[in-house]
């Protein structure tokens, strides 16, 4: 196995409220290695975006709570000054945000908002910034880039303005790319062609990669592992395969299950997960999927650690059933739900 690029080690979030304390982010752990696709999949609330947004030092509230380690080449990210965490952000580990109507500044031109990154980083006078700007609208597909990097971010489409963004994380050559839910908003036709666009530039400028996303769909084709989160928790991790054909945590199976299925007849209705995300203030004791899951016994009570229950030691989960009682319930639960 290669030397990882990125380590997390037992990373922590919390902040304080009036309510009490919020665990967003309780004992998350990965390893990203070079030129990997690392998927991060939950629902709305289960800690992924806080998760990779505390990597990049992103959250500046004063009542947030920290801890744990985040190795990026065997540097503590969590220990380095702001000057230093400035020149590791948007040049070594970038980020594509999850809105880019939001994200871009609209008064600002797209060449002028791609063109900011690289004079920062980079030791080149403005045409040769504007230039590499031009070549970058080019590459992630967008039509006359050289009259079209003058535009204002109202002026692109949602698909236009997502490519735009990729394109300003991609302008330093990061070794690490953070996409946060890059295909949020935009129509399945266009979600395919980012997808497709971020594995073709993965390869291009020789980037690991971490796609978050709420649908496991989305990362089916590009991933190579995937954690599966849920309360603040990875709940399950594993290759993309092991994931997908052989799932081992309830709440993986709900996930996959909520998949329409184009090979079957239609669905008379979605299958959905029963019940709602547990307060993040006040969980409920033990495993915190123990509520909405309908395979819940007595030794839930009791909070399972993430270890591997399978032959595989790199497929690891949180659940106490047993893996032959896994194999008999878990088809009910995907097929089932498909046909529902």
């Amino acid at each position: 196995m290669p030397q990882p690029l990125l380590e997390v080690k037992d990373l922590r979030v919390s902040f304080r409220t009036e309510d009490g304390v919020v665990k967003a982010v309780d004992g998350v752990s990965f390893t990203l290695s070079p030129r990997e696709v690392l998927g991060i999949v939950g629902e709305s609330g289960s800690g992924k975006s806080v998760t990779m947004m505390s990597v990049l030092r992103l959250i500046n509230d004063p009542n947030m709570l920290v801890s744990g380690e985040v190795l990026y080449k065997g540097r503590d990210l969590m220990k380095l000054g702001k000057g230093q965490m400035q020149e590791v952000r948007g040049d070594e580990i970038a980020m594509i945000f999850q809105d880019p109507m939001t994200s871009l500044n609209p008064v600002y031109r797209i060449g002028d908002q791609i063109c900011e990154g690289i004079l920062t980083h980079q030791d080149i006078d403005k045409p040769a910034a504007r230039k590499r700007a031009v070549e970058l609208l080019q590459q992630v597909g967008i039509p006359h880039a050289g009259s079209r990097v003058d535009d204002f971010p109202h002026q692109f489409s949602g698909g236009m303005r997502q490519r735009a963004m990729i394109a300003m994380a991609l302008a330093n050559n990061p070794d690490v790319l953070i996409a946060d839910e890059p295909t949020t908003a935009l129509d399945v036709t266009i979600q395919a062609q980012i997808i497709e666009l971020i594995d073709k530039l993965k390869d291009d400028f020789d980037s690991a990669v971490v796609l978050i996303t709420h649908d496991l769909g989305v990362v089916a084709d590009i991933a190579d592992r995937i954690a599966v989160m849920y309360a603040g928790r990875v709940v399950e991790f594993g290759a993309k395969r092991d994931l997908f054909y052989d799932p081992q945590h309830p709440y993986t199976w709900g996930l996959l299950g909520s998949i329409p299925r184009l090979d079957r007849p239609k669905a008379s209705r979605l299958y959905s997960i029963e019940g709602t995300p547990p307060s993040l203030i006040s969980p409920p004791q033990g495993c915190k999927f123990r509520p909405r899951c309908p395979h819940a016994f007595e030794k839930c009570m009791e909070e399972p650690e993430l270890v591997s229950r399978v032959d595989k030691r790199d497929h690891l989960d949180r659940c106490w059933l047993d893996p032959a009682t896994k194999r008999v319930t878990r088809y009910n639960t995907i097929e089932g739900g498909r046909a529902a």
